[in-house]
């Protein structure tokens, strides 16, 4: 695992606030001169640090404006089902997290679909023909409080 300094941090920072910025913006922004910085922000992918870059869109104004949490368990929890289930979610694209939690529920999953309608056609079509699936439960997402794109500081 890399240890980040300082600079790593400040560079990680600017470009989750803008991925899109020119490497000589960037070098400004965390005060290197371009080369060193390009050098880093190489490393830092390198390293895994930065997986990737992608624009983020508006679930509205693309057509999926209903975000549902959906907590699932499953009957038993043996390699076999677990794989089963993840290899199952890991295909479906409304699905747009999936975490394995501690508590009462195994999983719980972030979906984006149109409408009621896609969401049912969703729970019907996919998640109902998953094996090993024991129980579901699913809450509507009313509005956004939050939704950080720049993580704090290490």
């Amino acid at each position: 695992m890399m240890k980040l300094d300082k600079t790593d941090i400040a560079i990680l920072r600017a470009l989750q606030e803008d991925g899109r910025q020119s490497n000589l913006a960037l070098a400004e922004k965390v005060h290197l001169s371009p080369s060193p910085c390009l050098r880093r922000v190489r490393q830092l992918e390198e390293a895994g640090v930065i997986r990737g870059y992608t624009a983020i869109l508006d679930e509205k104004a693309y057509g999926l404006p209903l975000t549902l949490f959906v907590r699932i368990s499953l009957e038993r929890h043996s390699s076999e089902a677990v794989e089963g289930f993840e290899e199952a979610i890991a295909g479906l694209e409304e699905v747009v997290e999936c975490h394995l939690l501690t508590g009462s529920a195994d999983y719980l999953l972030r979906v984006v679909v149109a409408d009621l309608d896609d969401y049912q056609r969703f729970m019907r079509e996919e998640i109902h023909q998953i094996t090993g699936v024991s129980s579901i439960e699913t809450s509507f997402s009313l509005k956004r409080v939050k939704e950080a794109r720049v993580y704090r500081k290490p």
